[in-house]
This record gives C-alpha cells, structure tokens and sequence, in this order.
C-alpha cells in the first residue's frame, strides 16, 4: 500500500476538519472535492462562497459538503477580532489592526483552530511560508515543552531500498536557515518525533554533513557533530550519529566502510540537513530527479497541526497534506 494512502486510512478513524484559506486556488478547490470524495477529512473554506462556488462550477467540481466560510459575514468575526487583539495588545496591535488582519483568510483560519472551530489548517499555495507560519505563531504558539518551530518535508522514493522502504523525513527544509548545534539538535529530536507519528517506524537518524566520521574539519563539520552530541544527551533513547556523508548513512555497504561501527548502519530514514540550502535543494532533486512524492513543508513544533505547501504543489499534493494534517491532529 502507498504511503499516503495509509495516512489517509488512518485519517478515516478519526475524521478531522482541516480549514483551506487559498480558496481562490483551483488546485485548492480541486483537492477540496477529492478529499470530500474520499472522505478522510472536513473541509473548511474560506472566502467569497458565491465566487467559490462559480469557479467551483466552471471546472465541475462538487463542493457541496465543504463548509465555506466568509470573514467580512461570518458571525465569528467580532469574537475572532477582540480574542485576537487580546493575544497581540502587547505586541503593539491595536483594534483597528486587528479587524484588518482577522479579515485576512490565513488569520481567520488560524482563529478558527485556536477556538477548536477546525483541528488544523494548510496553506502555501499562494502564500510565502512566512505568511503562513507568521500568524501560526501569533495565535497558536509553540507546543509545550518544544524550543523551536522547525519545517520537514516526507519523501516517498519510487522503487527505493533505502530508509524506510523509500520513505525518509528531509528536515529542516523551510524555515531554520543556519541552525546551531542547539537548533540542530531539536530539529533531529522533532523530526524523529514527526517520523515515528507518520510512519508508525523507529525512527534512525543521520545527521548529515560533507564529512564522515572526521575525514573533514571546519566549523561546518564541529557544528554538526556538536548537534549530534547534544541530542545523545537529551534523548540517550533514540539511534542517531553524525557527522555522516549522505552515503555513509543510507547504504549499508558504504557504512561499514566509513563508518564502522555506526549505530545505524546505514539504514538512517531521518535525515538532519545542516542547513537550509542543503535540505531544501536536497528535497527538490530528490523529488524531480527521483520522480518522489514530497509532502510539505510539514511544520513541528506549533501548538496545533499548521502545515505549508510549496507554491509549486498540485491538487494531489495538497490532498496528501491534508490527509497528514488529518492524522497529526489525531495525535494532539
């Protein structure tokens, strides 16, 4: 069975509503029917409904059981204004701003699942990961216990013997840019977190470098193993090691070559990119050259399920985040 496909069975057991706030989008739209379809989740929209459903008609999708939602009428909007000039008055938010932003789809969305009107919200079709995790962090915060917000995305590679028959979390991928060994390691312990929740596997993580096992030294390298000591140390119950070369820690031939000795033997399924350049071209040829499907940027550590999409998603991708939104506010 596929991957997502699983998710969306697990999605099933315990139906959730998920809100869509790009309703403008076609691929929005066009997912929203899909996923209605197939049942695995309720579907807020929000926006204009007689445009929705106009530009719902012109492509004939059926967007009869989606509930759609319009900030400028919606009866919600005064106690989603006063709550959120609550939340953001010592931030220098006045009234005025608050009744212009709570008009803004993305907000309204993020007030629909701070009061558990909705479980959970996708967005990025349209919008800048920044504009959707900004108002994710302003009303929603970070999870208990959790010291940063970091983004993964889940890699499902066609016809792969590596990692989890195919399947690896690449983290961070969208949002810490240069991470130190401290925001390394919390990013290692979210993600084996996210992996374990999603894949329902343990997860084994690498924390990648240019350099294994020493065969390079620079403060690149250093950071790296660094992180990978500080997670030892916080979380002696998970399989991690690092620094490794990307080889050294997916082929189990190679690791015993290079490193000999590893605790994951060349089996890693969570990859710890050091930096944001590194993780985000590394998911991108992974999924064009690879031909995998690439599920994010899926965020841990915000205090309910708050996922972005690549600007460059397709209806498909966006039913499949939709789904793993689905599963992740089960868990919560």
């Amino acid at each position: 069975m596929a991957f997502i496909d699983d998710i969306k069975i697990r999605a099933k057991e315990k139906i959730k509503t998920i809100v869509l706030p790009e309703a403008t989008d076609i691929r929005v739209l066009t997912a929203t029917s899909n996923i209605l379809k197939e049942g695995f989740a309720k579907i807020i929209l929000i926006g204009n409904k007689e445009a929705i459903l106009n530009k719902a008609k012109e492509s004939n999708l059926d967007l009869e059981n989606a509930e759609i939602v319009d900030p400028v009428t919606s009866e919600k909007y005064d106690e989603y204004v006063n709550a959120f000039f609550e939340l953001r008055k010592n931030k220098g938010i006045d009234i005025e701003k608050a009744k212009q932003l709570i008009l803004d789809p993305v907000y309204f969305g993020m007030m629909m699942v701070k009061t558990g009107y909705a479980d959970g919200l996708v967005s990025g079709a349209i919008h800048s990961t920044s504009d959707t995790l900004r108002p994710a962090l302003q009303i929603l915060k970070t999870a208990p216990n959790t010291k940063l917000v970091s983004a993964f995305f889940l890699m499902v590679v066609p016809d792969c013997e590596y990692g989890e028959n195919g399947t690896f979390i690449f983290s961070d991928c969208g949002l810490n840019e240069n991470p130190d060994s401290e925001a390394l390691s919390e990013i290692a312990i979210s993600s084996s977190k996210s992996f374990e929740q999603l894949v329902g596997k343990q997860s084994k993580i690498a924390m990648l470098s240019y350099s294994t096992y020493g065969s390079a030294h620079s403060e690149l390298t250093d950071k790296v193993i660094t992180a990978t000591n500080l997670v030892r140390q916080k979380a002696p119950e998970l399989i991690v090691d690092g620094e490794l070369q990307l080889d050294a820690a997916i082929i189990p031939d190679i690791a015993k070559s290079k490193a000999p000795g590893s605790p994951l033997k060349g089996e890693a399924n969570t990859l710890i990119f050091p930096e944001l350049d590194a993780g985000n071209i590394g998911y991108k040829l992974v999924q064009r050259l690879a031909k995998a499907e690439a599920y994010g940027p899926l965020c841990q550590g915000i205090a309910k399920p708050v996922n972005d999409l690549s600007r460059g998603c397709n209806s498909k991708d966006i039913e499949g985040v939709v789904a793993i939104t689905a599963v992740q506010a089960q868990i919560i």
